[in-house]
């Protein structure tokens, strides 16, 4: 099935289920923002969620990735309406901070969180590797993972077809992680499972569990769903596949079923099978912030629980898989929003120069060792604050009636559209003043 715009309007003049099957055939983008946000800041999240306070924040997912859906679909219907380039229309009729603040914490996201997503998997396969008697350094395994994502990132940047083949393994890489801790659940069992319905209650924050704070997770969650880095590369790669105006229909579906259902879906079961065992199975072995996914694996693979092959390698590989997927995206995104800072076209050496800055997070992997990783966590609310900058200004866009012309949204639809996205960033910036205010002197005691 082909995605040009003679073959995008055949499809639309089908009845409805022909035409979804159609559309889901050729999603993309949507599993991209996907990858992007299944790595380590969702990882440490669910999993940390999971254990200290067992099912009542399985609410988070799906609350934080459909404020994100709102803003993203926005983005959409902008980009392939008007076909513009979307940070010089941001520049052009929203204003250059809102442009340049979009751009810069699209990359500064980026580098931040590759930290966390280098140790992440370097210590996940040198857990791996220990189980068989491989004595493999920590920097080794980063390296590899450097080597790995920047082969697989490099493809994107050479023709159309590689385009859809980077999106092939994209693809690939979110449903191997979704198989996996989906086997991981099954073998876990669900211990509690009235508790399922209590916990995806809206807005119930838990207390602290030692030295977890139920509001610290609430906040990593929502940031890590959709971060500045997601927002900023999403329409380039609507404008790489060569989407445009009789592809927005086929871009709310991607971002519904390519982005929000396998994210909560694979969030949600990161976090019951992290209850699973710890929360609900044995609370003794939940040891606050120095737990870590490595520990969880060691947990699951004890010969009473999952075994080694489920326990290490099944929940390992697909730790390893979110955050490899995680950081090619990351790569993406800092080489797009470089070379649109630098007015430089987004190919050829500039564009992977880009690309590479990202790459000093391979230091991750040297550095942080088990009690830093929970550092992780406090990344994702750092880089939670760089969200709003970019929401506010595709709120300013949404209503600028000299950039979209007769696209611009009216009536009900119109107004409920600006809303939610009003709405999402004001529970974004509420959250994160809140926590702010009640947080971070301790904060600043904890990490210093």
């Amino acid at each position: 099935m082909r995605d040009d715009p003679e073959s995008i309007r055949e499809l639309d003049a089908r009845p409805l289920v022909p035409r979804t099957l159609g559309y889901l055939r050729l999603m993309g983008p949507g599993y991209m923002q996907s990858a992007m946000t299944l790595g380590g800041g969702t990882a440490f999240a669910a999993i940390f969620a999971g254990a200290a306070f067992g099912y009542q924040l399985l609410w988070v997912a799906p609350v934080a990735m459909l404020l994100g859906v709102i803003v993203l679909a926005a983005v959409a219907h902008q980009t392939l309406s008007t076909g513009q380039n979307p940070f010089q229309a941001m520049k052009r009729h929203a204003g250059p901070v809102f442009a340049y603040g979009w751009a810069f914490s699209g990359i500064f996201s980026s580098i931040i969180w590759q930290f966390a997503q280098y140790a992440l998997a370097s210590a996940m396969l040198v857990a791996i590797a220990g189980r068989y008697g491989w004595d493999v350094p920590s920097w080794v395994m980063g390296l590899f993972a450097l080597a790995w994502c920047v082969t697989v990132a490099m493809l994107y940047d050479l023709t159309p077809r590689l385009v859809r083949s980077y999106e092939t393994i994209i693809k690939a890489m979110v449903w191997f992680i979704i198989a996996c801790f989906g086997f991981v659940v099954i073998k876990t069992g669900i211990p509690h499972p009235g508790d399922l319905l209590t916990g995806m209650v809206p807005f119930r924050i838990p207390g602290e569990n030692q030295g977890v704070l139920g509001s610290t997770l609430v906040v990593s969650g929502l940031a890590a769903a959709v971060g500045a880095n997601m927002v900023f590369v999403y329409p380039y790669t609507l404008r790489k596949r060569g989407w445009g105006r009789e592809h927005r229909r086929l871009a709310r579906l991607d971002l519904t079923f390519g982005m929000f259902v396998p994210y909560v879906i694979a969030a949600s079961l990161m976090l019951i099978a992290s209850a699973s065992v710890f929360y609900y199975g044995d609370p003794g072995l939940f040891t606050g912030k120095k737990i870590a996914p490595w520990t969880a694996a060691e947990v699951l693979a004890a010969p009473d629980r999952l075994g080694p092959v489920a326990g290490l390698w099944v929940f390992g590989l697909g730790i390893v898989a979110m955050a490899l997927s995680s950081i090619t995206m990351q790569m993406l995104c800092s080489g797009f929003a470089l070379c649109e800072m630098m007015g430089w076209k987004a190919e050829g050496p500039r564009y992977r120069m880009g690309m590479l800055l990202p790459g000093i997070g391979v230091l991750g992997s040297v550095f942080w060792n088990d009690v830093r990783l929970w550092l992780a966590v406090p990344t994702n609310v750092v880089c939670g604050f760089l969200l709003p900058l970019a929401y506010i200004g595709f709120i300013r866009l949404q209503r600028k009636r000299e950039y979209l012309g007769d696209d611009m949204p009216r009536g009900m639809l119109g107004a409920l559209w600006l809303v939610g996205m009003i709405a999402s960033t004001l529970v974004l910036v509420g959250f994160l003043t809140w926590f702010a205010a009640r947080n971070i002197p301790a904060y600043l005691e904890q990490v210093f």
